[in-house]
């Protein structure tokens, strides 16, 4: 009677055990696809679940533009010795009158002035001469007025003009650069690529590096890789240019069956999803189900009607991209459909994967049961 007893006690106890097992939700990396096709609005949810197709990834490809207005483009290379306020000039006279000349002292025919000060409103002042408008100007052109003014008063004169680059004729270079400071315009340096190799390039990976340049309040930026690649996105400097090294700042987070979870920054200007997948190593090969890769993103209206072939949407609408990897042109299609700063990459767990958690915890429970029973 007291076996009958204890066996009937070891069941009851299993059963009740498998029975708090079967109520309570087993570990997981999060939601299954059954549960996220719950969540389309086809079922009363809030977001559109959709399968990627050639169509949706065309539709979807669209990645941030970058570039520089007409105000930039148009822009001429300036003169490499033309005038500018805050510029310094040295100035040499010679004068054919040797014994009374009008700027040296007596016996003297040269006369100097260095480090002539060109002021905010671009003018300069020289002896006899006056005020001089010189922002501009080549040294040329100012030599030649300069001499005019001056001969008047004294026969002949010969007028050299020097200009010294000053703060007028400079640009900032900060950031991500490999040197930072107040460059001067000159010769070899008067268009934004040659200025940032001034500068010593970039410290960072040339992929992700952004070039902003702000000029009168209006700024414009470009993909360092796109400099190289297209000349006519390297404009002419001008003076007070401000020019920022910036390190890309996209991102997208990787959850579920993969080799890592974690918010990934991009690495390039486009990144698809099968790189995506493949930059946190790709699926976990015990745990990843390969028809449930999900891409969730909040779509702009003008997007997700193309997507869903409506016109009626307005503002930003919940989208949950589908890739099936295991379809013949799954993985073609995953190397094609681009992600996007902001993205949610998320793989689901294979079925199987719950049912070997299910029979581990039985069998851990009937275990742990044997042990209660003492048997």
């Amino acid at each position: 009677m007291a076996m009958s007893v204890s066996r009937g006690a070891k069941v009851v106890a299993l059963s009740l055990l498998c029975m708090g097992v079967a109520g309570c939700g087993l570990p997981r990396s999060g939601p299954n696809k059954s549960e996220i096709y719950k969540g389309s609005v086809l079922r009363e949810g809030d977001a559109f679940v959709v399968q990627v197709n050639s169509r949706v990834t065309q539709a979807t490809s669209v990645m941030p533009s970058f570039g520089f207005t007409d105000g930039f483009m148009k822009a001429g290379v300036i003169g490499s010795d033309v005038i500018a306020a805050g510029d310094k000039l040295s100035l040499t006279v010679y004068e054919n009158v040797k014994d009374d000349p009008l700027l040296g002292n007596s016996g003297q025919r040269l006369s100097q002035l260095n480090e002539l000060q060109v002021d905010g409103s671009g003018e300069i002042f020289i002896p006899y001469a006056g005020r001089i408008k010189a922002a501009g100007k080549s040294p040329e052109q100012l030599r030649n007025e300069i001499a005019g003014k001056l001969d008047s008063q004294t026969p002949d004169p010969q007028v050299i003009v020097q200009r010294v680059a000053g703060d007028g004729s400079t640009v900032t270079v900060s950031g991500e650069a490999s040197q930072q400071g107040i460059f001067a315009i000159e010769r070899p340096t008067r268009t934004l690529s040659s200025m940032l190799a001034r500068a010593g390039g970039v410290k960072i990976d040339p992929a992700q590096a952004i070039i902003r340049v702000t000029r009168n309040g209006q700024t414009g930026k470009v993909w360092l890789q796109d400099l190289y690649e297209n000349p006519a996105l390297d404009i002419a400097l001008r003076p007070s240019d401000q020019i920022v090294v910036e390190k890309d700042s996209r991102s997208f987070t990787a959850l579920g069956a993969t080799g890592a979870q974690n918010r990934v920054p991009f690495e390039t200007q486009t990144l698809s999803a099968i790189e995506a997948i493949a930059i946190v190593g790709g699926l976990a090969t015990n745990l990843a189900d390969p028809t449930g890769v999900f891409v969730f993103r909040n779509e702009p209206a003008e997007i997700a009607n193309a997507v869903l072939g409506r016109k009626d949407l307005v503002g930003a609408q919940r989208m949950v991209y589908v890739l099936d990897l295991t379809k013949p042109t799954g993985m073609f299609e995953a190397r094609d459909f681009l992600v996007r700063d902001g993205d949610t990459v998320y793989v689901t767990e294979a079925p199987y994967v719950q049912w070997q958690k299910t029979i581990s915890a039985v069998t851990g429970t009937a275990s742990a049961a044997s042990t209660v029973t003492g048997n």
